[in-house]
């Protein structure tokens, strides 16, 4: 979800993807998975989600978070806050706000959660509509040390509301970052889109490899000869982030006619994260 631009390098490991494509469900191909993180979104609505799991980005970053978004992130329910039916709802709005057009929200785990390895997985329903940018990533612990992209990240699912059917992933690193990132999209048959209902995202990380799957089918694998010599940046622990970014780079200006008057909402159902336990 950092400087992002058009897929540069792909690497679809269509082979192993097969061999793998039931490894990444819980309790499935023969592997034993633990819990170690989740949120369910629980709790009655209007409230903000747990201070003990999650932290917001407020502001705009330096240049829009580094990829010219136009949105303003905030704490405030109105951008972040339970559904009451065990939903986080991201509210992307077009108001006047400290300077900004539009305003959003940004959340990640960084200082409370992190894990190096395991399968991350989220339930989402995501919006239509020209310049909205939804995204659930991860980036290394480093990152306050050492910068982006150094410190790594994952795009667990980036997608461009002006094109609802799909989504994509990728691996961001030193020497194949923004538009050199290693990734791949997929979508939906029959011209669904991730608009119309509820769909898991999820990547399954270990020392060699990492595999994205949707809805519990593997369909990109890279691995780590896929990175430059010595540049695989993904041996340290990750920590989760959530947004919906309105403008920038990797989308485009924004249609102001896609905001109704409530705003453009993005529904989490859950987040979890598992590790093997044997």
């Amino acid at each position: 979800m950092w400087t992002h631009g058009t897929a540069a390098r792909t690497l679809l490991l269509l082979a192993l993807a097969a061999g793998l494509a039931g490894f990444g469900r819980c309790g499935g191909g023969g592997e034993t998975w633990q819990l170690t993180w989740a949120d369910e979104f629980d709790g009655p609505a209007g409230t903000s989600p747990d201070p003990a799991r999650w932290t917001f980005d407020v502001g705009t970053g330096v240049n829009g978070w580094g990829n010219g978004q136009l949105e303003y992130d905030t704490a405030r329910p109105e951008n972040a806050a339970l559904d009451g039916a065990g939903n986080l709802v991201i509210t992307a709005r077009r108001e006047a706000y400290q300077g900004r057009q539009y305003t959003s929200a940004r959340m990640l785990t960084q200082g409370l959660f992190a894990q190096r390895y395991g399968r991350f997985e989220a339930r989402l329903q995501l919006p239509r509509g020209q310049g909205l940018w939804p995204a659930f990533w991860m980036l290394g612990e480093s990152f306050a040390a050492e910068g982006w992209p150094a410190c790594g990240e994952i795009d667990v699912m980036e997608y461009r509301g002006q094109e609802p059917g799909r989504v994509s992933g990728s691996l961001h690193g030193p020497g194949y970052s923004g538009g050199q990132a290693l990734t791949g999209s997929t979508g939906l048959p029959g011209g669904a889109g991730f608009d119309e209902a509820f769909h898991v995202f999820a990547v399954e990380w270990t020392p060699e490899w990492v595999a994205w799957e949707l809805d519990g089918t593997t369909w990109q694998v890279v691995v780590r000869g896929a990175a430059p010599p010595g540049a695989w940046a993904f041996d340290q622990p990750f920590f989760i982030l959530l947004n919906v970014a309105v403008g920038g780079g990797y989308v485009g200006d924004p249609d102001p006619s896609a905001f109704p008057p409530g705003g453009v909402r993005t529904l989490v159902d859950w987040v979890r994260v598992y590790q093997r336990a044997d």
